[in-house]
C-alpha cells in the first residue's frame, strides 16, 4: 500500500534547507520526525534566530472557529490553500469540516494532488495548454477526483476548449463576475457572464457548474457595496438556473449533480453568509462554497483590523498564530538596534511587523515591547529598530515580531516549529511554494 505523503514529510532530514532548526540535530542526523519526537523547547533547545513559530494553541482555535462559523451559516468551505501551501495544515482542515482547498495557479493545484488532496477549486482561469491537459489526466485517472475552475471571457473558453479537445476528460468551469471596474478578474458585466455561459455551451469539453466571485475586490469596499456584488452574483446563479444554463454542455452531457456559488475572502465572509443565506431553491443542489484562507494562521495588523468577527464578535475570533523570533545584533545608540531578520524572513508587504515581546536569553524573562519597540526599516538581512530609551532593548535579547500576511510569511519559511504555550516544539509545518 503506497505510503502516505504527509507523513512522509517526518521522514526529511534536518539540514541547511530549513531555517532556525537546531544545528546539533542535523550533524546527528535526525529526521523531522525524530526532532519532533524530542519535544526540544524552543529557548533552550538548539534553535538559533531568526525562526519563525507558529502557536499550536492559536492554530487550533482558528480551525475550529471557521469549521463552527460555516456549519453553523450552512455553507462549504474551501479555504484558499496559497495562504500556506502546507499539507499538514490541509488535512487539518479537511478533518475540521473543509469540502476541498482552493488553488489560484496549476503549480499549487499540482502539490494538492500530490498529497492526495481530491476536491480543487482552481480560483483563476485557466488556459494553460499544459496545464489543462494535466488536468484533464487527472480527472481520467481518479473518478474521485472534484476540480472546478473560472471562465471569465470568450476567449477563455475558446483556447480552454482548443486545449481539451481530444483529452480524456471534461473539465468544470464556474463564470467568475468581476467585483467591478477598476477590480481585479471576472467578467465585468452581466451581459459578459451570459456571453462567457453561452461561449462553455458551445464546447463538448467544459460543463458549467455555477457561478463566482471575489467580493474584497470591489472597489471601495463597505458593507452596502459588498452586499450589492454578492446580490448580483447570487441573482445570476438564479437567472442561469432558470435559463436552463446548467442542464449540461454542447456534448450532450448531463449536467451537474449541483450548482456551485461561490465567494468569501477572508475580509467579507460574513456579507457572504449574509446574502447566501437568501438564495432560493433552485432546479439542483446549491453548494455554497466559502473560500477564505488566512484565517488559519491569521495575523498582526492587516487581517487582524480586516477579519469578520470585528462586526460579528458573539460568532467566534481568530488568534494570530505566528511569531518571527529574532534577536538583538547591534545597539549602536540608546535609541536605535538592529535584529537579525529582514526582507527574506519578514513579510512586508502589508506593512512592517509588530515587537510584541522582549526575551532576556540569559534567566528566560519576557516583557512586553508593544510601543516601545517600534520597527522602522528592513533591509535584507536587518530589521531597524527604533527604541524610547537605552533600557529598552539589550544586545543579544530575543525579539519576538508579529508579522500581516500569511501569504507572504509562509512563503519565506519552509519549515516551521508548531510551539506549545510552555515553549515546548511538538511538530514542524512543512510547506511548498
Amino acid at each position: 500500500m503506497p505510503s502516505d505523503p504527509v507523513q512522509a514529510l517526518a521522514r526529511e532530514p534536518v539540514d541547511h534547507r530549513f531555517k532556525g532548526l537546531p544545528p546539533d540535530a542535523e550533524r546527528a542526523g535526525l529526521t523531522v520526525g525524530q526532532l519532533a519526537g524530542e519535544r526540544r523547547d524552543l529557548y533552550t533547545g538548539g534553535f538559533t534566530t531568526p525562526v519563525l513559530t507558529l502557536d499550536a494553541d492559536a492554530l487550533s482555535h482558528n480551525l475550529a472557529a471557521l469549521e463552527t462559523y460555516a456549519r453553523a451559516h450552512g455553507l462549504a468551505f474551501a479555504p484558499h490553500g496559497k495562504t500556506c501551501m502546507a499539507p499538514q495544515l490541509f488535512r487539518r482542515q479537511l478533518a475540521h469540516g473543509a469540502w476541498g482547498i482552493t488553488a489560484a495557479v496549476p503549480h499549487q493545484a499540482r502539490v494538492y494532488r500530490a498529497f492526495g488532496i481530491q476536491r480543487i477549486f482552481l480560483a483563476n482561469e485557466l488556459v494553460d495548454a499544459a496545464a489543462l491537459r494535466w488536468v484533464a489526466a487527472e480527472l481520467a485517472a481518479d473518478p474521485g477526483f472534484r476540480f472546478v475552475c473560472y471562465v471569465d471571457s470568450v476567449r477563455g473558453v475558446e483556447l480552454m476548449d482548443r486545449a481539451l479537445r481530444g483529452q480524456p476528460a471534461v473539465v468544470d468551469v464556474v463564470v467568475e463576475l468581476g467585483a467591478g471596474e477598476g477590480a481585479r478578474t471576472g467578467a465585468r458585466s452581466d451581459e459578459d457572464c451570459r456571453a462567457v455561459a453561452d461561449a462553455v455551451a458551445r464546447t463538448r469539453t467544459l460543463r458549467l457548474v455555477g457561478i463566482a466571485g471575489y467580493e474584497a475586490e470591489v472597489p471601495g469596499a463597505d458593507p452596502e457595496s459588498v452586499h450589492a456584488y454578492l446580490r448580483r452574483l447570487t441573482g445570476l446563479a438564479v437567472e442561469f438556473d432558470g435559463a436552463g444554463r446548467f442542464s449540461g454542455g454542447g456534448d450532450g452531457g448531463a449536467g451537474p449533480d449541483e450548482i456551485v456559488v461561490s465567494a468569501g475572502g477572508s475580509a467579507w465572509f460574513d456579507a457572504v453568509a449574509d446574502v447566501f443565506a437568501e438564495l432560493p431553491e433552485l432546479s439542483r443542489p446549491v453548494l455554497k462554497l466559502l473560500r477564505s484562507g488566512a484565517y488559519v494562521s491569521h495575523d498582526h495588523g492587516w487581517y487582524t483590523r480586516l477579519t469578520p468577527f470585528n462586526r460579528v464578535p458573539e460568532e467566534g475570533g481568530l488568534r494570530p498564530a505566528f511569531r518571527l523570533w529574532t534577536q538583538v545584533v547591534s545597539r549602536p545608540s540608546p535609541t536605535q538596534a538592529f535584529v537579525n531578520a529582514g526582507k527574506r524572513d519578514i513579510a512586508y508587504d502589508l506593512g512592517l511587523p509588530e515587537v510584541e515581546l522582549v526575551r532576556d536569553p540569559v534567566d528566560g524573562t519576557e516583557r512586553p515591547a508593544t510601543g516601545s519597540v517600534r520597527v522602522t526599516k528592513l533591509s535584507d538581512q536587518h530589521a531597524w529598530l527604533e527604541t524610547d530609551g537605552a533600557e529598552d532593548l539589550n544586545v543579544g535579547d530575543w525579539v519576538a515580531l508579529g508579522m500581516s500576511h500569511p501569504c507572504t510569511i509562509f512563503e519565506k519559511w519552509p519549515l516551521i516549529p508548531v510551539v506549545e504555550a510552555d515553549g515546548t516544539v511538538t511538530d514542524y509545518v512543512r510547506t511548498f511554494f
